[in-house]
């Protein structure tokens, strides 16, 4: 089993490494060194964001620790975990679970000060994910009544269906008090199904506006699924746009009240082939 997945082997060894403390500061920490991104919704927080043009919710529930950090400050490893569910809203307080998305992994980030005339930021940063992700439909997906499952003539493998990977994404970022842009690319080298593109590009920005307010952009040319071929074919721009307020004046530095417009391709495994536009407006945690 250990020569099939090696994540494990290398998991075991970093957490082995960050429990042995050599000179620097071996102690679990929430703030993490490379800030989380704003905008990525595929980021491990806490978050509860209803949409606001349909009867769903998004549900997710993670976050990113460092196990240990160099005694100079700038290099770090950590983990990585987080679900990502979309919940259905419905009368008496009950949310049916569609589908959710299980997250896990461990990082690696670095950065460095700056100093460099006519550049207007101070900080460069890097973070590198070795992580697993997986996905699977819920009761809330299943109508019991037909004995069926929802939608069932729209997803391009029978369901239920496998759905795993496993990939390397670096992010690359210069930053400045509360702004950073940011670059990223990602690469799949385990995936079920198997006809899926490796690849996956990202850019983005966030930028600080008055009274603790906010916007940030993410962009990420994903794998676009060609129902003719049965397989991803060319890429397909996706966008999540949001703007937020910190309610550091509340005396919660960590909360966010934000909203989201998406639109490209689902952020969840089980519509990897799915193309969706929405809105949503909500909170998130970041730990």
């Amino acid at each position: 089993m250990l020569k099939k997945n090696p994540f494990i082997i290398v998991t075991a060894m970093l957490l082995l490494l960050a429990a042995t403390p050599n000179g620097a500061s071996a102690a679990p920490t929430l703030r993490t060194m490379f800030k989380p991104l704003l905008a990525d919704p595929l980021e491990p927080r806490i978050a509860v964001m209803p949409w606001l043009d349909d009867d769903f919710l998004q549900l997710d529930i993670g976050t990113s620790a460092d196990l240990y950090q160099s005694a100079n400050g700038n290099f770090a490893f950590g983990i990585d975990f987080g679900t990502y569910s979309l919940l259905q809203r419905s009368d008496n307080f009950k949310f049916p679970v569609d589908t959710i998305d299980y997250l896990f992994g461990v990082n690696f980030s670095w950065k460095e000060q700056l100093d460099i005339d006519g550049l207007p930021f101070d900080e460069f940063s890097a973070r590198l994910r070795i992580s697993h992700i997986s996905a699977h439909f819920e009761d809330g997906h299943y109508d019991e009544e037909a004995d069926e499952w929802l939608n069932e003539e729209d997803c391009p493998y029978g369901i239920p269906f496998t759905y795993s990977r496993e990939f390397v994404n670096l992010v690359v970022a210069l930053s400045e008090e509360n702004n950073r842009v940011y670059l990223g690319y990602q690469y799949l080298y385990h995936t079920i199904p198997d006809d899926i593109g490796r690849h996956a590009f990202q850019a983005g920005v966030e930028i600080a506006t008055p009274g603790e307010t906010y916007l940030a952009a993410d962009f990420k040319l994903l794998p676009e699924w060609n129902d003719e071929k049965e397989r991803t074919d060319g890429f397909r721009g996706t966008w999540n746009l949001q703007a937020g307020w910190r309610l550091t004046a509340l005396g919660m530095e960590n909360v966010r009240l934000a909203y989201n417009y998406f639109t490209g391709m689902s952020r969840h495994g089980m519509y990897f082939y799915d193309d969706e536009s929405y809105s949503t407006l909500g909170v998130i945690v970041d730990l």
